[in-house]
């Protein structure tokens, strides 16, 4: 009975170990602050070290920091690299010596990419 407890207990801890292992986490994380262009996407995330090469929707960019990275992106640029209403940006870190590359797909903040509607008048009425 002691055995089925201690494999019992082994499982548990190895099964909280793989949930925590930093190869589940997000990539990155991504949010509006206002910069010289106007508003920006700040796009925050960790990489194995700082030779490893960030792209976002498939495209090269130049982030600062080391292992702990960001990049301001104004929003217009967003827009011009992504589909129309999207809600979600592809960024990948990529080791540029191997071919191991983590991809994911962060979250963008609701409504960043979608259109305003200029009306003319908007009419409410009391039932």
């Amino acid at each position: 009975m002691a055995t089925i407890f201690r494999i019992l207990g082994l499982c548990t801890a190895g099964a909280a170990t793989i949930a925590a292992s930093p190869a589940n986490a997000h990539l990155a994380t991504a949010r509006v602050v206002t910069c010289d262009a106007g508003n920006c996407l700040l796009v925050q995330g960790v990489r194995a070290s700082s030779d490893t090469v960030v792209r976002i929707n498939d495209r090269v960019v130049e982030v600062e920091g080391g292992r702990s990275w960001q990049v301001r992106l104004p929003v217009a640029t967003i827009q011009n690299w992504s589909a129309p209403f999207a809600r979600t940006v592809q960024v990948s870190v990529a080791n540029p010596v191997g071919s191991a590359e983590r991809s994911d797909a962060v979250r963008l903040p609701v409504g960043l990419l979608g259109y305003n509607l200029e009306l003319a008048s908007l009419v409410v009425r009391a039932r």
